[in-house]
């Protein structure tokens, strides 16, 4: 890693999650669209979270009064000037858009950690990839998801390995916190897991809510996964607007 190439714990949440939702060679996302945006909504209000600048309090997210620096003023802005407070759910469906995950990308475009490359026009749609240029941040980013679940990096699936094509559904999308169907309830921490930071587990709780914790660390304990993550908000949101645009597609295709 270069001098000018920020760490895993500099980049912002959607950074984070951007980068590992990638395919690092061919630069396409490994989620389909919705799920990608979606989710990326959830780590812009879990990025401002963090910094303390919003929180819940009853079922509506409010801005706390800190003015932290971030690259989501814009938003911070949004929730704090609306004279009617919204629930967490509410702010993931207003704050998602095609052009926000561009925003990201680009940003770390700048940073050298992916590379623009070329946009390929469909019809009246245009197609940019963000193939990965620096592998360090997406490494460490790895290793200390790893180190939080207990995983051998030799267990863990490399975040290009495979995709899912546009406009299917994760197969291992399980709400945020939420036990899958076939886990037995334990308490017993994987050997050589160790505590994970709180951007760390906000981290994991966006991979969970997005269907890709499961695909990039198969080995992983979800149960660990799921007690790690169960007071996480914003991931619970990104969930529960997903499940509501499932059921609407699942309505519209019958």
């Amino acid at each position: 890693m270069n001098a000018e190439t920020p760490k895993a714990e500099d980049l912002s949440l959607p950074q984070a999650f951007l980068l590992l939702a990638t395919n690092d060679k061919d630069g396409e996302p490994q989620l389909p669209a919705y799920v990608l945006r979606t989710t990326l909504a959830g780590a812009i209000l879990a990025e401002l979270d963090l910094l303390g600048a919003v929180a819940v309090q009853g079922k509506h997210v409010r801005a706390t009064g800190a003015a932290p620096e971030s690259d989501f003023q814009h938003e911070l802005e949004l929730i704090r000037e609306k004279s009617r407070p919204h629930t967490a759910k509410r702010w993931v469906s207003m704050l998602e858009g095609r052009g926000e995950v561009r925003r990201v990308y680009e940003g770390m475009a700048s940073l050298g950690i992916v590379e623009h490359v070329g946009e390929k026009h469909l019809g009246p749609f245009k197609s940019t990839r963000y193939p990965e240029k620096d592998h360090a941040p997406e490494a460490a980013l790895l290793q200390k998801i790893q180190a939080a679940l207990g995983v051998k990096p030799s267990d863990a699936t490399p975040a290009g390995a495979s995709a899912i094509p546009a406009g299917a559904t994760p197969p291992d999308a399980t709400p945020a916190g939420a036990m899958p169907p076939d886990a037995r309830t334990t308490d017993a921490t994987p050997a050589g897991a160790m505590p994970p930071d709180a951007r760390t587990t906000a981290l994991i709780a966006l991979l969970q809510a997005a269907g890709l914790l499961g695909r990039l660390f198969p080995a992983a304990d979800q149960n660990r996964a799921s007690a790690l993550v169960k007071n996480h908000w914003p991931s619970r949101a990104v969930e529960d607007e997903l499940r509501m645009i499932r059921l609407g597609l699942a309505e519209a295709a019958t």
